[in-house]
């Protein structure tokens, strides 16, 4: 029995689907949508097909590709059924930091010459108040900043909840801290990491 598509008809804040996720057969489909959408607010559910699905569609790093071009980005992802998952891109938010995953994927679609007016926009922009070369590492190359590292030393407690964590619960306390755009910024998400850590 399959099952029912999740939350389909709540995703309210959807763009031209009335409340539904969208789907394309393929890259040049997105490009396409793109091309005549970029600058409306809000965002959209792509369908992107399972690993193994017969389901044929756009893959989610040609999705992102895209969207990078166009000066969108991926957030959440959502299950849908047992042939695609759900994940979001919408116009990236004014200021919005840069993981450096992106930045190298920018980097390649410029080189490639696959980079989109709005797209080049959002990096001349990023480029000119720092947060290009602030960009911040991804889960799977994150280690623990010296600065993080010397809080928990002299806080044992914190420490020992900090180690019990998975990874994923690791990489959101560090996050925050690699995100900050100034040192007083970075100190206060600090104190307020440690402090979580005392509390959970």
């Amino acid at each position: 029995m399959s099952r029912a598509p999740a939350a389909a008809t709540r995703l309210t804040d959807d763009l031209g689907t009335a409340g539904r996720p969208m789907h394309f057969a393929d890259a040049a489909q997105w490009e396409a949508w793109l091309a005549g959408h970029h600058e409306t607010g809000g965002g959209v559910w792509l369908k992107i097909a399972r690993k193994g699905s017969a389901v044929a569609g756009i893959t989610i790093a040609q999705a992102l590709e895209v969207a990078l071009c166009y000066g969108w980005i991926d957030s959440n992802r959502r299950s849908y059924d047992e042939h695609c998952f759900l994940q979001r891109y919408s116009r990236r938010r004014r200021g919005g930091s840069w993981s450096r995953v992106n930045v190298e994927h920018v980097e390649a679609l410029t080189a490639a010459g696959r980079m989109r007016p709005p797209g080049l926009a959002e990096v001349a922009a990023a480029r000119a108040d720092g947060r290009w070369a602030a960009a911040y590492t991804a889960q799977r190359d994150a280690a623990v900043p010296p600065d993080l590292a010397e809080a928990l030393a002299a806080r044992p407690e914190a420490a020992a909840r900090f180690e019990a964590l998975g990874k994923t619960d690791r990489y959101l306390v560090i996050l925050p801290l690699l995100k900050a755009r100034t040192p007083a910024g970075r100190a206060a998400r600090l104190e307020k990491a440690v402090s979580g850590l005392l509390h959970r």
